[in-house]
């Protein structure tokens, strides 16, 4: 970064130091091209650690790598939520990507020829920017939550942990997706839950079976990342519904609730009595409330018009906002690819967004980018390493 009077300017600044952050990092270290990831967690990789402690990936280890660094270990073992995040920390270390931490953007804005980004009480200048983060920002709660009885501890999935937050007595939880699963099949080894919701469907194999060996890196190298796109008919049709709903279920599954014991209930709906009320009209006695509602973008920050009203994405073609020249996209759910979230897709969009800001560095500095302390070994090298 370059200081000005009161603010730094860099010529692309990534917003976002996770997975979609660190893998466009990456390439446009391959370019030579100089940038600053900003990330506003306390360090590279919390937005994993920070989930509920049994969380294991849903992918294989291989399937799980960035570009050029495969992840370690078994190549068939699932990580946990922990190894995940120090992946990413190994990652950042390893091709020096350089994240400053603790920075959380307030908003972006545009003045003249250069976005600007307020962050506390420092603000960044950029020709640049890349909103590196996923879908799952902020968590969604119904508004009617705050009509339950006080005494009901209610907690996002996204403040979960294990069951020990919650108080004696029974569980409700809201939201039959994997979440959903997942937690009230933890929950059901030490007291009565009910589940809420609509299913999602299920996969007819687990993650860790023989078959899934087959057929896992076909869905996910074939199926979602080259057939279900924004490129194909299938992919574009098939997008909306997936962008709105929930993925069906993949390692617990409707028969695991089931021999748990967790009874299945229809859609809450709102609160009498201060107790949930469901879709056909009973009211449910419970302790606690886990909400696996869901997230939104909350992109509310960015102070440009890129988010039409109600909508739940930024209006962008494969990442990029066409009526705003430099601003760019990358980590978000159905991005180009059912792949697009997941970490062996984000390389390909952070790779073809790399490229259109070399194209810009080009249009603007006729003479080849220099290396620069970004430069990184041979990726293919990497790749054959032990």
């Amino acid at each position: 970064m370059t200081d000005r009077p009161g603010s730094s300017y860099v010529e692309t600044l990534v917003i976002g130091g996770g997975q979609a952050g660190l893998a466009t990092g990456y390439h446009l270290s391959q370019r030579g091209l100089p940038y600053a990831i900003i990330d506003a967690n306390d360090r590279i990789g919390d937005a994993w650690r920070n989930r509920w402690d049994s969380l294991r990936l849903f992918t294989p280890k291989r399937l799980n790598g960035l570009p050029g660094m495969p992840f370690p270990g078994y190549h068939w073992g699932f990580p946990s939520k922990d190894e995940m995040a120090d992946y990413l920390a190994s990652y950042a270390r390893r091709f020096d990507i350089d994240v400053e931490t603790g920075v959380r953007v307030d908003r972006l804005s545009r003045q003249g020829d250069r976005f600007v980004a307020a962050a506390g009480h420092r603000r960044f200048e950029a020709d640049n920017v890349v909103v590196a983060m996923s879908s799952w920002q902020h968590p969604r709660i119904p508004t009617f939550a705050s009509e339950l009885d006080p005494g009901i501890v209610q907690l996002h999935v996204a403040d979960y942990r294990n069951p020990d937050q919650l108080q004696d007595g029974d569980v409700l939880v809201v939201g039959a997706g994997n979440s959903g699963a997942e937690v009230a099949n933890e929950l059901a080894r030490t007291r009565d839950v009910v589940l809420s919701g609509p299913g999602t469907g299920t996969i007819p194999f687990r993650p860790e079976s023989v078959a899934a060996r087959v057929l896992l890196p076909f869905v996910g190298r074939v199926v979602f990342h080259r057939v279900l796109t924004t490129s194909t008919p299938i992919g574009r049709k098939a997008r909306p519904k997936m962008i709105s709903t929930g993925e069906p279920l993949l390692r617990v599954k409707p028969k695991d609730l089931t021999e748990a014991g967790v009874e299945r209930v229809p859609r809450v709906t709102g609160v009498r009595h201060g107790q949930p009320q469901l879709d056909d009209g009973r009211r449910i006695d419970v302790a606690n409330v886990v909400w696996c509602t869901g997230f939104d973008p909350a992109l509310s920050w960015i102070d440009l018009p890129v988010i039409d009203e109600g909508a739940r994405e930024p209006d962008h073609r494969r990442g990029v906002v066409e009526d705003i020249p430099g601003l760019y996209f990358v980590g978000l759910k159905f991005l180009h690819s059912v792949s697009s979230e997941q970490i062996h897709g984000v390389g390909r969009d952070a790779a073809r967004i790399a490229e259109l800001i070399a194209a810009r560095h080009e249009q603007h500095n006729p003479d080849p980018p220099t290396t620069d302390q970004h430069d990184q070994p041979d990726p293919d090298q990497l790749q054959r390493s032990p």
